[in-house]
């Protein structure tokens, strides 16, 4: 059925969209009035294209529907901070939609910290007779390593602050794999001797 002389191959005119001023009308009914009718129409026409920015700023289509939604929501509850003076209502939209999907970036990247997690409390600091003695293990671990050979200084330093493994320190040193593991095993027996001995 053809209606009012149009056939079927006669294209239909373009939808006309709202231009800045009725845009602007329609926030402030929305501001002055929470007109959901104005909003509603506002909704319509801005929805999909916050989407589609969303879209073009990387977002997958689930989370540029969800940004499209959180900024409509901004629209609606943030009206009365519309200046038309100083931005049309696109530009303020946008703006938003920007600001909106750089939240969700960050939240995606720095998740929430837990802050009652068992893992975030600090530990008790030691008593003092304790750390004392810690200190002094320490100094009396370094001056016993200090009189160890060189050959075997060099090898326990690679095995145990740097963590390398005996045949990743046997390709470094070029020394076989049985010399790298004896003299190890030689430096920590002498260094219990020289600790226990102290």
């Amino acid at each position: 059925m053809r209606d009012s002389g149009r056939d079927a191959t006669t294209p239909r005119p373009p939808e006309r969209t709202a231009d800045g001023r009725e845009l602007a009308a329609l926030v402030r009914l929305v501001a002055d009035n929470r007109d959901r009718q104005a909003f509603a129409t506002l909704f319509d026409h801005l929805m999909p294209r916050v989407k589609s920015y969303a879209m073009r700023l990387g977002a997958d289509g689930t989370t540029a529907e969800e940004v499209a939604q959180e900024v409509m929501l901004l629209v609606w509850r943030k009206a009365d901070s519309f200046d038309a003076s100083r931005a049309t209502v696109a530009t303020w939209v946008f703006t938003i939609a920007r600001n909106k999907r750089i939240d969700l970036l960050r939240r995606e990247k720095r998740p929430l910290v837990d802050l009652e997690d068992p893992v975030l409390v600090p530990d008790q600091p030691p008593p003092a007779d304790e750390a004392i003695a810690q200190v002094d293990a320490e100094d009396r671990l370094r001056v016993a390593i200090r009189s160890l050979p060189k050959e075997q200084a060099d090898l326990l330093a690679m095995a145990f602050f740097e963590d390398r493994s005996h045949s990743a320190i046997a390709a470094a040193t070029s020394l076989p794999l049985g010399t790298v593991k004896s003299r190890i095993r030689l430096a920590l027996e002498r260094l219990r001797r020289t600790i226990r001995d102290e």
